[in-house]
């Protein structure tokens, strides 16, 4: 099974996109600003808590998170950062680099309280079920 994250909109703190399962419609997406410089090292211009991962391929798992509890959305080999999550949340104050699900969102790029924690739930159902998940981060 694959994931596609299609980066859409790009502001000055958050980078807002679209969420597929192999190539249907999910949810939205909200992450930190892209902050990615192509053939740079990452540690070049990454900001701590403040930059979107970068673009690419992972190989996704749910793992147990002291912070998120079980049956957390881990992204695997991310360049430069370490646990990145797929997990609730509505600003971009809520990411620290991982990626936050929604199936409402403001013009703005805010996630509505109410659609994250469901949509989340929903996502964790669809990928519980595959024994091989990937995420492409695209825009």
């Amino acid at each position: 099974m694959e994931l596609l994250i299609k980066r859409t909109r790009f502001r000055d703190t958050i980078t807002s996109g679209q969420l597929y399962v192999d190539g249907a419609y999910f949810c939205f997406t909200l992450e930190d600003k892209v902050r990615e410089v192509p053939n740079q090292p990452v540690e070049t211009w990454k900001v701590w808590g403040e930059t979107a991962i970068p673009y690419g391929l992972y190989r996704l798992t749910l793992e147990n998170s002291p912070r998120f509890g079980p049956d957390t959305i881990t992204l695997n080999n991310v360049p430069g950062f370490s646990k990145i999550r797929i997990h609730a949340g509505n600003t971009h104050m809520d990411t620290e680099g991982c990626i936050i699900v929604g199936y409402k969102v403001r013009e703005d790029g805010v996630i509505l309280p109410g659609s994250t924690r469901t949509c989340l739930n929903d996502l964790k159902q669809i990928i519980r079920k595959e024994s091989e998940i990937t995420l492409r981060i695209t825009t």
